[in-house]
């Protein structure tokens, strides 16, 4: 584990050329910290010993606290004091990760990530959250000649399932699967959808599973789906961060003990693949996002 008083060494520049920027900067981990306590700049300023005009600048994304401020920050805020300096200091990124077994596609507009898994052999594939434009989608898979055999929608949120129904039309025998918490987003969709629970697996091809995890505190039935050594994990689990807790009854706790409990638990070499930014792996989030001690 990392040492919660040793700071991290900077990342060496031919260790990894132009990483790709995180989902999340400094001040959204320190907001979503906030707001997940529900502390104020001035509260928060009282029990870390930060001056409150600083604490609201970092918030507007004005400048960045030293390696004093950020470890002061984080006690009070239940973050790891070394992580979040590493944080406040960009000193950490994923390394690079290849999955051949994966393709990785932008969701213009949506600045979210979309994915399509497949087993070489056979070409059967699997979607995860159809969201954007859905001619993009429909190319990917009509050039790649794969045989949809899932839709896999992680949460309810539009810039991951707004071109369900697109999808769905163009490729009548691919399942939809989401969770009964979440399936109302799709509409009339949610009748023919396959509503899964936690530890549910799904047959894939001939021989491999996929098996869902439910992961709530995002949204009430976010989702990830483990397919061989590969987490799709929606917007539950960045590389670096967590996703914000918009449940209706799942809670900021809820979306920590998801992580805990049901993503930190596979074995580290699991890759991740996240609904926004970067790839990661357990091993790595575990020893650097500054939510987890």
């Amino acid at each position: 584990m990392v040492s919660t008083v040793a700071v991290a060494a900077p990342v060496a520049p031919n260790e990894r050329e132009m990483p790709q920027p995180l989902e999340d900067e400094f001040a959204d981990v320190l907001r979503k910290a906030m707001r997940g306590i529900a502390a104020d700049a001035k509260g928060l300023a009282l029990t870390s010993g930060v001056e409150p005009q600083a604490i609201s600048a970092w918030l507007a994304g004005n400048g960045q606290p030293t390696w004093e401020q950020a470890r002061a920050l984080a006690l009070p805020l239940r973050l790891d004091p070394g992580r979040l300096a590493d944080a406040a200091a960009k000193r950490w990124y994923p390394p690079a990760i290849e999955a051949p077994e994966v393709r990785h596609h932008p969701q213009a507009p949506h600045p979210s990530n979309g994915y399509v898994f497949f087993l070489e052999g056979s070409r059967r594939a699997a979607l995860v959250d159809p969201a954007g434009v859905p001619e993009n989608l429909l190319k990917i898979l009509r050039d790649g000649s794969y045989h949809l055999e899932h839709i896999l929608v992680t949460h309810k949120h539009a810039d991951h399932c707004d071109a369900t129904s697109d999808v769905a039309a163009a490729f009548p025998d691919a399942r939809i699967v989401m969770h009964a918490l979440d399936v109302h987003a799709i509409g009339a969709l949610a009748s023919r959808a396959t509503l899964v629970r936690d530890g549910d697996d799904l047959p894939f091809g001939e021989d491999a599973r996929i098996r869902m995890l439910h992961t709530p505190g995002h949204t009430d039935g976010s989702s990830s789906y483990l397919f061989k050594s590969t987490v799709f994990t929606g917007d539950t689990l960045f590389a670096g961060s967590i996703g914000g807790a918009f449940g209706d009854a799942s809670t900021y706790e809820d979306i920590l003990n998801s992580v805990r409990t049901r993503l930190f638990t596979l074995p580290e070499e699991t890759v991740v693949m996240p609904g926004h930014g970067p790839p990661s792996t357990i091993a790595q989030e575990k020893r650097h996002n500054p939510f987890f001690r």
